[in-house]
């Protein structure tokens, strides 16, 4: 099984910008689609944006024009990019691979 490790988290100040890595621990040319997932306390895990092999992406109404995902396979690794920060982004964001396993997960927390 693929093991993804993210990075890239912190604090940030609303209207900020910050990149989410995440680094697959062998290639990820066979894997068709990977996500990232976000979970604010006392709520449930939702899909933040996805993409495919083919580069095919999806996002959540709340994030479309301010996040990107983009995927590297020549790195092993996925991105995403998320300007324009607001406090309601904050949360625990989790790497996907669909065809089986999680990320540990990264905070990112947002002040206003």
């Amino acid at each position: 099984q693929v093991q993804l490790v993210e990075s890239g988290g912190g604090l940030v100040q609303a209207g900020g910008s910050l990149r989410l890595s995440c680094t697959a621990s062998r290639s990820i040319d066979r894997i068709n689609t990977m996500g990232w997932y976000r979970q604010a306390p006392g709520k449930q895990r939702e899909l933040v944006a996805d993409i495919s092999s083919g580069g095919t992406t999806y996002y959540a109404d709340s994030v479309k024009g301010r996040f990107t995902i983009s995927r590297d396979n020549a790195k092993n690794t996925l991105y995403l990019q998320m300007n324009s920060l607001k406090p309601e982004d904050t949360a625990v964001y989790y790497c996907a691979n669909y065809d089986g396993g999680w990320g540990q997960g990264t905070q990112v927390t947002v002040s206003s």
